[in-house]
């Protein structure tokens, strides 16, 4: 087991991300992280290649989806396949996940269903999925909020005695938030087995990191006591060794890590968002060169492990999971408004009762002036 400290520097090797995948595909080796993927064969890596494809897939359809009015809104995650879907794939069914809201290729990983993925964006309903059911929290759009839901469910995991961990996904931005900063000093202060996973894609919205981080994110969790990787985050190999260290860290009853995966959201903000205002292309076509999924081809291809046999396949089953998600999105139907109001309290209190009234009144008042307009054209 790599034996990290608080204040041990492993956010770069000689100035270079952690890293086992070059961007041209070769295929690098690292004594700290290497002995974490010994088990990754061939037949591994393409699982996880398809799997990044997959995400990306899932990922261009719902944004399609959003452009024909179908979604109300979508968080792109492109160009952060290989920090989610690595991350993701370290991790036991008995962990915990808890997200923002772009970790949809965490989501796939963890089992939720195309139909339920889209139910927050569609509208149609006020969260997508029973937690319970796949170990993953619904996603969490307050900047930042999760990581202290984390850091609980830990403290509940550390009471009952168990081995599972939690992990808190954020991005960059999160870390200037006061939630993310005390989520680490409750943490550290009782040695809770979470893992702080923030996938630091340059920017919080239209700022760029290196404004609100003049040094490297890794560098900020030692101050906590939390000790920290630095891990190239389009590195998917890399990624999955970073986190099955870190998890095995809290795992054996190591306390908290963080770990920084550098990437690059390739795509908007949220489809709302307009990049170009922001950001030079460029840079954009910079972060290009380094995408995680072609780098993982290059690689299978070059070992000969992807043939064009399996990448028909890969193909196919991406498409078939977006036709998946396509028509799980059209089967949704708006809920009546008025469930709002519902599963809010055991016993809904006066005022709150007065409220849904007040909007059951309101509602009504469409229909009665759609009745009267029926009535005067007669």
């Amino acid at each position: 087991m790599l034996t990290i400290r608080p204040g041990t520097d492993t956010s770069t090797r000689q100035g270079q991300l952690a890293r086992l995948i070059a961007p041209d595909g070769e295929r690098l080796h690292d004594p700290d992280l290497d002995p974490w993927v010994a088990d990754v064969f061939e037949e591994q890596l393409l699982g996880l290649y398809e799997d990044m494809v997959v995400a990306r897939r899932i990922d261009t359809e719902a944004t399609a989806l959003q452009r024909q009015g179908q979604l109300v809104l979508w968080p792109p995650l492109i160009g952060q396949e290989a920090a989610q879907i690595g991350s993701a794939r370290a991790l036991r069914r008995g962990d915990f996940v808890f997200s923002s809201y772009r970790e949809n290729a965490v989501a796939y990983v963890r089992g939720v269903s195309m139909t339920d993925m889209l139910r927050v964006w569609r509208g149609s309903q006020f969260s997508g999925w029973n937690p319970y059911d796949v170990g993953m929290a619904t996603p969490t759009v307050i900047i930042g909020a999760q990581t202290l839901h984390a850091v609980g469910y830990a403290m509940g995991v550390q009471h009952d005695g168990a081995d599972d961990i939690a992990i808190a996904y954020f991005g960059d931005g999160a870390t200037s938030e006061g939630d993310t900063n005390e989520a680490m000093v409750f943490a550290a202060a009782y040695g809770s087995p979470v893992v702080f996973f923030c996938q630091n894609n340059q920017y919080a919205i239209s700022e760029p990191v290196g404004l609100q981080a003049q040094k490297p994110i890794a560098d900020r969790s030692p101050g906590f006591g939390i000790p920290s990787i630095r891990v190239d985050g389009n590195d998917v190999l890399a990624v999955l060794a970073a986190t099955r260290i870190a998890a095995e860290h809290a795992r054996s009853g190591e306390g908290p890590m963080f770990i920084e995966a550098v990437t690059y959201r390739l795509g908007p903000h949220t489809t709302s968002d307009d990049p170009t205002r922001y950001r030079e292309s460029a840079e954009l076509d910079t972060w290009r060169e380094l995408d995680p999924i072609e780098r993982t081809r290059l690689l299978l291809v070059d070992s000969g492990a992807l043939t064009e046999e399996r990448a028909v396949a890969v193909k196919a089953k991406s498409d078939a999971i977006a036709k998946e998600l396509r028509d799980g999105c059209l089967s949704l139907r708006a809920r009546d408004p008025l469930t709002i109001f519902d599963d809010v309290y055991v016993q809904a209190p006066s005022a709150l009762q007065r409220e849904r009234d007040a909007y059951a009144a309101y509602l009504a008042s469409f229909q009665n002036a759609d009745d009267q307009a029926g009535e005067a054209s007669r």
